[in-house]
């Protein structure tokens, strides 16, 4: 029951959350608009750690693992993500990103030294087939002026490390690592690597103080970045990182349904086809049964995503 709650969650939020993406891109450079939206979910972390008490300590071997998540899940994979948002309508990114689900199997697989299942590779090819149809017209199309090839290139980029970033997490709950607690010290570490991202790129820390951006930047911070990402790493505690990456697989149908709606997406039979071969791709990768050992000193994270 749990789990279920947890999942729905993660599906219906970020579903949502990429048509917020939208109004954040504009008079703010993305990577300050990731940087406060992060920020102000670290600031919500942080008091939520401290009024429950939770572990806010951790050695600095653990520091790092911590860092390299919030670099990967935290920073880097945002700041891309908005940038394609300038090319491309939110409802396809949120479909590029549904591959996630086949490349956090394929990086276990390879870190774990264990050849994936012919129904995993299967599921990578119809995905890869799938986002192949989506942006073929782009591609065939492509002139420096298009927008369709980089936005997908960006995209692909934000979802290796959204991928990684997810395989690190699991790896800081199996080690024992305080979820919520090392939830709030990555987000800093990311806060921090967005500001450099900021400097290094002649950028500023201007705001937008119109209501749309004000009202989206709350929910994405609030809903999008605490609920939503303490729901998926507490799937990733409760099951292995691949499976808790079925979210991605479903919440795309959310974010197009938005995204018709509000963006205008214009539907082609190709189009369809391809978001299509791209789900079912990702549930033939997510349907292999596999059993997951659990150490001992998974009980702690386990036993705090169960506080959820």
């Amino acid at each position: 029951m749990m789990n279920t709650l947890l999942f729905a969650t993660v599906v219906l939020i970020w579903g949502s959350t990429w048509i917020m993406i939208k109004f954040q891109i504009g008079i703010v450079a993305a990577e300050a608009s990731v940087a406060y939206r992060i920020g102000i979910a670290a600031l919500i972390m942080f008091v939520w750690a401290i009024i429950r008490r939770l572990p806010l300590r951790f050695s600095l071997h653990d520091h790092l693992f911590i860092a390299l998540q919030g670099a990967l899940i935290f920073s880097t994979n945002f700041f891309l993500f908005y940038l394609a948002a300038g090319y491309l309508t939110t409802g396809l990114i949120s479909v590029v990103l549904s591959t996630a689900a086949a490349l956090t199997m394929l990086f276990n697989a390879l870190r774990l030294r264990r050849p994936p299942a012919l129904r995993a590779i299967l599921g990578a090819v119809l995905g890869i087939l799938g986002i192949s149809l989506i942006f073929w017209p782009e591609v065939a199309g492509f002139t420096m002026a298009s927008g369709g090839v980089p936005g997908l290139l960006l995209s692909i980029g934000g979802t290796l490390c959204f991928s990684l970033g997810s395989i690190v997490s699991a790896r800081n709950q199996a080690a024992g690592i305080s979820l919520r607690g090392s939830t709030a010290w990555a987000m800093f570490y990311g806060v921090v690597l967005l500001s450099v991202f900021v400097i290094l790129r002649g950028k500023s820390f201007t705001f937008d103080p119109r209501l749309p951006y004000v009202a989206s930047l709350l929910y994405l911070a609030i809903f999008g970045s605490v609920i939503a990402f303490v729901s998926y790493f507490g799937l990733l505690g409760r099951m292995d990182a691949g499976r808790a990456a079925y979210a991605t697989v479903l919440f795309p149908i959310v974010a197009l349904i938005l995204s018709t709606r509000f963006e205008g997406y214009q539907w082609t039979a190709a189009a369809f086809v391809g978001v299509l071969l791209t789900l079912v791709g990702n549930v033939f990768v997510l349907m292999q049964p596999r059993p997951v050992a659990r150490s001992r000193k998974n009980k702690a994270g386990l036993n705090e995503a169960q506080a959820l």
